[in-house]
């Protein structure tokens, strides 16, 4: 069976109805998740921030989420995500599907502390699964787009607006706070791995001020067509293997991190 992986915020337990927290151990802690299946795909869900939304982007256990994921299986990995919108023609309350990224953070967790693996991020997103999503939403109807670079701050706190100009000139088009290291860490485990961001605001100095508030606002008025759009997604998505070169990372990541030869 096809296992999916789900990374993301409270709101993607709605898909589940009510089953109950499981919890997998890993070298990083335990970690929490939800399971059911769908027809004939096993889907995995993991609340990026816990189960109580309890740890800030700082301080999520990046590497016990992507392990955790890895362990159960779990090859193909559709994330959510909140950002700020840096380019004017992408609005608050539309969806994006990142193609790159810009680590602006100070985090660099990797599994490879111990060992000497330089991993290809040249796509760090994967494109067949992407387009999946991508077409699922157009005949959604969503007000979606394919092709944006995500530029990941330390936070907790917002951007100042001299940092978004910088970013803007530095090509980025949407700023969040989590998204690396978890794509670089997917991209080490093997996974396929695909970011869907939700513009929730214009990024500082774009709009008079920007809150939490406002962010928590648009995820939840947008949570339906998100779970329509993973839902459909997951049943769109073709069965067969994808050969490509995540295939000889998970090969290594399997040897040096999981201890499976």
């Amino acid at each position: 069976m096809m296992r999916i992986g789900l990374i993301g915020g409270s709101g993607l337990e709605g898909l589940f109805g009510g089953v109950g927290y499981k919890t997998v151990s890993t070298p990083y802690g335990d970690i929490k998740y939800l399971y059911k299946v769908y027809d004939d795909v096993g889907v995995i869900f993991i609340p990026r921030h816990g189960p109580r939304h309890e740890y800030p982007p700082h301080r999520v256990n990046y590497r016990g989420n992507i392990y955790a994921l890895a362990k159960l299986g779990v090859d193909r990995v559709i994330a959510t995500s909140a950002v700020g919108s840096i380019d004017e023609s992408l609005h608050p309350g539309s969806i994006v599907l990142v193609d790159q990224f810009i680590d602006y953070t100070k985090r660099s967790i990797t599994f490879y502390d111990d060992y000497v693996v330089h991993v290809d991020v040249t796509n760090p997103y994967c494109r067949e699964l992407s387009r999946t999503l991508y077409n699922v939403g157009k005949k959604l109807g969503l007000n979606i787009r394919w092709g944006a670079v995500y530029i990941c701050t330390e936070g907790p706190r917002f951007e100042t607006p001299a940092e978004i100009n910088m970013f803007r000139l530095l090509g980025a088009n949407v700023v969040g706070m989590t998204n690396v290291p978890e794509v670089v860490l997917a991209r080490e485990a093997g996974l396929h791995y695909s970011l869907v961001s939700i513009i929730t605001n214009y990024a500082a100095g774009m709009q008079e001020r920007v809150s939490q508030e406002e962010v928590l606002e648009i995820m939840e008025r947008t949570s339906e067509s998100l779970k329509r759009l993973i839902h459909e997604s997951i049943e769109a998505l073709p069965r067969d293997e994808w050969s490509d070169e995540c295939i000889r990372f998970r090969d290594v990541f399997r040897k040096y991190v999981l201890g499976v030869v």
